[in-house]
């Protein structure tokens, strides 16, 4: 019988519908030790769990959903601590940068609904003339 690879499993593995997470729970849902994910803490920013008021890490989704982001960059990808780190600002950066893009141009026909009173014929004729002018 072939045994499951652990990395595989923790990869498509469900994260429970909490809204925080202990450490020894992040632990085990992804297969690392604490001391890992402490370690992991100093070395990337975006990795900051809350403090309870006892001291215990409290991880959001976020948090677990980064961990094994970073996981599968270390151990599947074979990343160094700084790949890992500059791919994951940089894909940050990415994402910001693509959500600033303006939207697609939209066709002409849902510019210009024909729900629109007729009286507004010559004015919807200039428009689009001037629409084929700017492309």
């Amino acid at each position: 019988m072939k045994m499951a690879d652990p990395a595989k499993k923790t990869s498509s593995q469900e994260i429970p519908d909490k809204l925080y997470f202990r450490i020894g729970e992040v632990s085990r849902l992804a297969g690392i030790k604490p001391y890992v994910l402490r370690y992991w803490e100093s070395e990337f920013a975006a990795l900051g769990p809350k403090k309870s008021g006892t001291g215990h890490r409290l991880f959001r989704r976020k948090d677990v959903e980064l961990v094994l982001e970073i996981k599968r960059l270390l151990y599947d990808k074979r990343f160094t601590i700084e790949g890992a780190r500059k791919y994951l600002e940089n894909r940050g950066k990415a994402e910001t940068v693509e959500a600033a893009k303006p939207a697609a141009r939209r066709p002409q026909g849902e510019l210009f609904p024909s729900a629109l009173p007729p009286e507004w014929d010559a004015l919807r004729q200039e428009l689009r003339s001037i629409l084929d002018l700017l492309d």
